[in-house]
């Protein structure tokens, strides 16, 4: 017999590295400017974690801030799912590490690697946990430190990528209350657009790879902002439709923090005003997985969230992939 049941985020939280990386320090280290920086992607600082800081260390903190939020002991998950592409290292699961350090015994965890959309299909695959009653509790974190995989020599690169992460925890609610629709979708045929050659089976990581720099993000930007700018548009209009919703009934966009134009493009295609879209990408940078849970977190914390409120989350990252999530906050 299957159970549908309302799935609600009862617990959020988010942990940034302290070191922050400014427009003008990048001015010292690559040929470019503050005005460029802004002007071309509104970003003005990021954060960088330091030497000692891995994936694990952020997703930990983000995860037992969502907890003591949920007021929710860690034996009481389910499940734990890491969106990164970035863990500690290629297995074990950055999850399992989390998982240990939380003192959540037996509890089942994975990482999931979407690039930047990896907390929304995160969000997606937990949601379905939770609804067919399979856990009550599932520990969604999203996390990234780029600034391990970033050429910090590449001008077009290294000024758009920041460090962090955050955490959400869905449990049981009201059926018509939290998420009310999710979508996801992939072009594997764009994924020359957006890589990390080595490091992975077909190029491993070894003196030929790091001569030639293939430890480091490799992106086409113009065709990542064509497809962007696309399919932010196209993923909001059919969550809402699959919600049966209209773009009217939307109080706030949490777009993913990759760039201004693509945000406003956005939001001018989905006819929202500036104050219902959640910026933070002038403070942080894109931090890929984490960057719409920690938007989402930072503004929950400041109390903008009303009850009844929708919330409609889209993203892209590498793969291409996309997703989108529809949530009455309650």
């Amino acid at each position: 017999m299957s159970t549908h049941r309302g799935v609600s985020i009862i617990g959020w939280g988010r942990a940034m590295p302290s070191k922050v990386i400014t427009n003008s320090d990048l001015e010292k280290m690559v040929d470019t400017s503050d005005e460029w920086i802004r002007t071309r992607t509104g970003i003005r600082e990021r954060r960088v974690a330091n030497p000692e800081q891995a994936a694990s260390d952020l997703a930990f903190d983000a995860a037992q801030a969502a907890l003591k939020k949920a007021d929710l002991s860690p034996d009481r998950l389910g499940l734990i799912i890491v969106a990164t592409v970035t863990p500690d290292m290629a297995f074990p699961a950055t999850a399992c590490l989390v998982q240990d350090r939380l003192g959540a015994k037996g509890v089942a965890a994975f990482d999931l690697e979407a690039g930047c959309s990896g907390f929304l299909y995160g969000l997606s695959v937990g949601h379905q946990f939770v609804q067919s009653a399979t856990y009550d509790y599932v520990l969604i974190i999203g996390v990234d430190i780029l600034s391990r995989i970033t050429n910090w020599e590449d001008r077009n690169t290294c000024v758009l990528f920041g460090d962090g992460a955050a955490a959400v925890i869905l449990g049981p609610g009201e059926p018509e209350q939290g998420i009310l629709s999710t979508y996801l979708g992939s072009d594997g045929g764009g994924g020359k657009y957006l890589y990390l050659p080595a490091g992975g089976s077909r190029y491993p990581l070894d003196h030929e790879a790091l001569d030639q720099g293939l430890q480091y993000t490799q992106m086409n930007g113009p065709e990542v902002f064509k497809f962007a700018v696309r399919i932010m548009g196209e993923a909001a209009l059919e969550v809402l439709k699959r919600a049966g919703l209209k773009l009217e009934q939307v109080t706030y966009l949490i777009p993913h923090q990759a760039n201004q134009r693509i945000i406003d493009a956005a939001a001018k295609r989905l006819r929202l005003p500036p104050e219902r879209v959640l910026v933070n990408l002038d403070r942080y940078g894109n931090m890929s997985s984490a960057s719409i849970p920690v938007a989402l977190a930072e503004a929950a914390d400041q109390g903008q969230f009303q009850p009844g409120d929708i919330l409609l989350l889209v993203g892209f990252g590498a793969g291409l992939t996309w997703g989108a999530t529809v949530i009455r906050w309650g």
